[in-house]
């Protein structure tokens, strides 16, 4: 059975990549609702007279993902205290909000809304509406898949437009739905078993030299995992050899396991990336790698702990040996 969830989040450039490799999504479209003409022009909808929104309709197994999970990611690219826009996108065909496409999407959008209001998180009061679904009209060919097709202008405009700083200093678990992360705190011990290389990479966001580490050409099949909370980050069978001299990888097993946020040390912007549950520093992603999605997750082997295929279930990751076609 296949599902539609429908949300609103200001330019919709920036909210497929959060939902599209999320195992149990089939696919993002992005698009244009909540209005009254039929198949609108972006220039149309941009004018902010036709009464739509840009909005991202998903088509998802909810054998494989929930409702609540693709809430919870929603919340999170978001300022849902915003009824202007978001960020530097002004006017009404930049608002938030939930399209629900029956009546359990209601309760669950409402529900997740009302816990949100709840936490503490905002002073202001939660902006983003929670409307009946209407048609759905798909926008433009170019505007397909925005961040795949064009990640160098993406990238600038998610920085340039305040959405990545305002994330960045802003994160958002849904008090509801999400697995709550984990205060650094929790985590302490495992931090104090640190090697100082370990730590000042993690903790301190050094970088370790490259071709002198330990996984820049390590090819055995397993998986990398966050040093410091054991979470699952990559697959080998992801890993490539960019030439860089440290580990690099054209994707993350689940993207919802690491954060992205601007770096702007030594006088350039970059793209950091950290462990979404321990908050480790691990290195950076690029747009210059192969591929379907052209990235480059360049990575520290400070920050990772390999575990053998073989030794997969022992481990207690025996869940991960699907990717590799074991049973």
């Amino acid at each position: 059975m296949e599902n539609h969830a429908t949300f609103a989040g200001g330019c919709f450039w920036c909210m497929v990549k959060p939902f599209q490799n999320q195992p149990g999504v089939l696919e993002v479209q992005s698009g244009y609702t909540g209005g009254t003409i039929a198949n609108p022009s972006y220039e149309q909808v941009c004018s902010g007279k036709t009464g739509h929104v840009e909005a991202v309709d998903i088509l998802y197994d909810p054998d494989q993902i929930s409702y609540e999970q693709l809430l919870d990611i929603f919340w999170k690219q978001i300022d849902p205290t915003d009824p202007g826009g978001q960020f530097a996108d002004r006017g009404a065909q930049y608002r938030t909000a939930i399209f629900y496409h029956d009546d359990e999407q209601r309760r669950l959008a409402e529900l997740s809304k009302a816990k949100l209001e709840q936490s503490g998180l905002y002073d202001h009061p939660i902006a983003t509406q929670i409307l009946p679904a209407m048609p759905f009209y798909p926008a433009e060919t170019e505007h397909q898949n925005y961040y795949l097709k064009n990640p160098g202008h993406y990238e600038r405009y998610r920085i340039g437009s305040g959405r990545a700083k305002y994330l960045e200093e802003h994160p958002v678990t849904c008090p509801l739905f999400s697995d709550v992360r984990k205060d650094k705190s929790d985590y302490s011990k495992a931090i104090k078993k640190l090697t100082s290389n370990q730590y000042r990479v993690t903790q301190d966001k050094d970088t370790e030299p490259p071709f002198q580490n330990e996984y820049w050409n390590h090819w055995q099949p397993g998986l990398y995992v966050d040093v410091v909370s054991g979470e699952p980050l990559f697959a080998s069978l992801d890993k490539f050899d960019a030439g860089c001299g440290w580990p690099s990888f054209t994707k993350p097993i689940n993207p919802d396991s690491i954060t992205e946020h601007p770096d702007h040390s030594f006088g350039i912007t970059r793209t950091e990336v950290r462990s979404l549950k321990a908050d480790s520093h691990l290195g950076h992603v690029f747009d210059d790698g192969p591929g379907p999605f052209g990235l480059r997750y360049c990575i520290n082997s400070a920050a990772l702990r390999f575990i053998p295929l073989e030794q997969l279930e022992s481990e207690g990751y025996g869940e991960y040996l699907k990717l590799f076609n074991k049973k």
